[in-house]
């Protein structure tokens, strides 16, 4: 569930490493062409005007942190609209595109700048596009929302549109420093390959589901790093409970319960990483009933009003033998996502729905339905 993990996905979603931090697109280089294969909405930008400034920002609408910035680059289109910087929102990595235009139309004016699908060639991956390769791969950028400005045909700033604020008004300004941000971005984007190397390491074999693959490569980088041990051990929860070392992973379990007792967002997700339908095998009984345990306290954090979090919970209930109550906290679930209008995109409450379903099918079954 893409919406959910945070702390996983960041890292999942990883695309490959660029060769070398001094090859990729940087602030000072000539800005890519725009190659979208349609406009959504707002005025149609064919190429990049000299002397103009514009915004390219990248999203897509199953990305929840897109949906939270979008409001925010809406009043910069508007603030900076006299000034004649011009904003576009390209939409990429999407995984289903016809549900871009619905979700633009419930944006409405929270979403007032020009929006553009990228042009993803036909029988190729969403992460294919002319855009997402030419702009954010070339860029070695890995996640969304991104945005560059554009100042002249030359890339001035990348970075998440909610920082944005401060380097576009010194571009407008004339008081921007672009040789400078390139040769920090260039440093910043070497640490961050370090980083995400390791993280590869790690994550590769669990994308693949190779559990014991998993707990070997966080064993290599935490002996060599062991200030690193913190940073995976839910994962090693996780792949212990889903490879089936339940003693192990019960041991960490209920000290991860102790550790993370007032915070919601890492209770959820080690919850839902043992218990997740998409993984097609039952958890052990006390794995379940830890995660229980684990949505149990994130729900209650929460006061009931984080419906992915309520989600989880309906899973836990399920999986532990209650499905009566995995349908009324599913039910709630869904009368939340339905009154929070930036909630969630279409494909959330889908999903919520057909869990909900599932819990019904359950207690039918259980009766003999």
């Amino acid at each position: 569930m893409s919406f959910r993990i945070a702390a996983v996905v960041t890292l999942v979603c990883l695309a490959p490493i660029a060769a070398k931090a001094d090859e990729i697109l940087n602030i000072g280089d000539p800005a890519p062409a725009l190659k979208v294969s349609g406009w959504v909405k707002g005025d149609k930008i064919e190429r990049f005007e000299p002397k103009k400034i514009y915004v390219v920002e990248f999203w897509a609408t199953w990305c929840g942190p897109c949906r939270a910035s979008i409001p925010h680059l809406t009043e910069l289109a508007h603030k900076f609209k006299e000034q004649g910087v011009q904003f576009v929102g390209v939409d990429v990595f999407e995984h289903d595109v016809q549900l871009v235009e619905p979700f633009v139309t419930e944006m409405g004016d929270k979403m007032d700048y020009s929006v553009a699908l990228d042009s993803v060639p036909a029988d190729s991956e969403p992460k294919d596009g002319a855009m997402a390769k030419a702009w954010m791969d070339a860029a070695d950028e890995h996640g969304i929302p991104t945005a560059f400005v554009v100042h002249d045909g030359t890339i001035a700033w990348i970075g998440h549109p909610l920082r944005l604020d401060e380097p576009l008004a010194k571009i407008l300004a004339d008081d921007w420093d672009a040789g400078e941000m390139a040769k920090k971005r260039l440093v910043d984007k070497a640490q961050e390959r370090a980083v995400r190397l390791v993280r590869q390491k790690i994550y590769g074999p669990y994308r693949a589901h190779d559990y014991q693959g998993t707990l070997a490569a966080i064993e290599e980088v935490t002996k060599e790093s062991p200030e690193q041990t913190d940073r995976y051990e839910s994962l090693k929860f996780i792949c212990l409970a889903n490879s089936h070392n339940v003693e192990a992973a019960l041991t960490l379990g209920h000290a991860l319960l102790e550790k993370y007792d007032d915070q919601a967002d890492n209770l959820n997700n080690i919850a839902w990483e043992v218990i997740d339908p998409n993984l097609k095998r039952d958890p052990d009984p006390r794995v379940a009933q830890l995660a229980l345990k684990a949505a149990q306290r994130a729900v209650q954090l929460t006061e009931s009003g984080n419906h992915y979090y309520l989600d989880t919970l309906a899973e836990a209930q399920f999986r532990t033998g209650d499905a009566s109550a995995a349908i009324a906290t599913e039910e709630k679930a869904i009368a939340l996502l339905k009154a929070d209008k930036d909630g969630g995109s279409p494909a959330n409450a889908k999903e919520l729905e057909q869990h909900l379903e599932r819990y019904r099918r359950g207690t039918k079954d259980a009766a003999g339905g």
